[in-house]
């Protein structure tokens, strides 16, 4: 289980280095970051959950994913 969760980490800490790799391209980041925020909570929200009995929970688990996720990311510096 620690080996599954390192994993996750790991992907979670590749894809919000992706995430802000695009921003940093973008004419504005911070607006590309909350969009792209917005959407993916979005498709969390709306995604179907089968063969679980308590699907808010991990929906919510979800979420609280995302959230971490943009959390890690910093406004880009005035330099």
């Amino acid at each position: 289980m620690d080996e599954l969760n390192g994993k996750l980490i790991a992907c979670q800490i590749l894809i919000t280095g992706l995430i802000a790799r695009v921003a940093n391209e973008q004419r504005d980041p911070l607006r590309f970051l909350t969009d792209f925020r917005d959407e993916i909570k979005a498709v969390v929200k709306g995604v179907n959950i089968a063969g679980m009995d308590q699907t808010d929970r991990v929906r919510a688990v979800a979420q609280k994913t995302v959230d971490e996720l943009f959390s890690l990311m910093k406004p880009p510096s005035s330099d």
